[in-house]
């Protein structure tokens, strides 16, 4: 019965090494795959001219009296209403803002340059207006063209007008496509240098997504760029792909 143990234990820790050697060569084998794949990054990269654009002036009156500042405004803002809408633009892409009031104060001070207090010189209101539109072109010329009211008597003040995209969504797909092709193609020209084949995809990733004004210099951000100052653009996206190799 002792001798039966002992063959039956010897058996067991014979079984029992077989399968350690099975599970380290397994996972030698593992390793190895897991080793054994390519690291690319692929660029998606497309011009576009945008297709929406917004624009926005300033503009405002002064007066002792509270009541005759805003009458002067709203003569204003009525003048310049009148003015885009001669100029083509549909009244109701015309959007004013609600009114800004300061009481306005001067610094007084003696003789010896000590300050004594202040006096009310009136208030002062500002309002502002903006435009949005796909019609590009024309809100430029108006953009330009909006300080003409000056020579009326009308104190505006135009800002640079920002560009849009709007089919923006679609053209993300595009370079995720387009990025995607890219580093597939770098990738088989690496296994074919290393005399192997790009096998399955383990994964994937997708980079920083930058929007620059076309042919400049502008840098490039980790958080991503998005240009809104340039009519003609640059769309940029990367994507990181890691292929097994046969």
């Amino acid at each position: 019965m002792s001798k039966y143990k002992n063959y039956l234990s010897v058996s067991i820790v014979c079984v029992t090494v077989i399968i350690s050697l099975l599970i380290l060569t397994h996972s030698y084998k593992a390793r190895d795959r897991f080793n054994d794949t390519i690291n690319v990054t692929g660029l998606g990269r497309q011009d576009f001219v945008s297709d929406l654009i917004v624009w926005s002036g300033s503009f405002g009156s002064k007066d002792l009296v509270l009541e005759t500042a805003f009458k002067y405004l709203q003569k204003d803002k009525e003048r310049i209403q009148e003015y885009l809408v001669s100029q083509g633009v549909n009244a109701e892409e015309i959007v004013f803002s609600s009114v800004d009031i300061d009481r306005e104060n001067k610094n007084l001070y003696d003789k010896e340059g000590d300050y004594i207090g202040s006096e009310f010189i009136g208030y002062s209101l500002s309002q502002r207006v903006d435009l949005e539109s796909k019609e590009v072109e024309k809100i430029e010329n108006i953009s330009r063209s909006i300080t003409t009211l000056i020579n009326k008597g009308i104190a505006i003040y135009s800002s640079s007008p920002q560009y849009y995209y709007t089919k923006l969504a679609e053209l993300k797909i595009d370079l995720v496509a387009e990025a995607t092709q890219d580093a597939r193609i770098r990738a088989d020209k690496i296994a074919e240098n290393a005399k192997a084949k790009v096998g399955n995809l383990y994964d994937a990733k997708m980079g920083v997504f930058q929007i620059i004004e076309q042919n400049s210099s502008e840098d490039h951000s980790w958080g991503g760029t998005f240009n809104t100052s340039a009519k003609m653009k640059t769309a940029t996206i990367t994507m990181k792909l890691v292929f097994g190799v046969n």
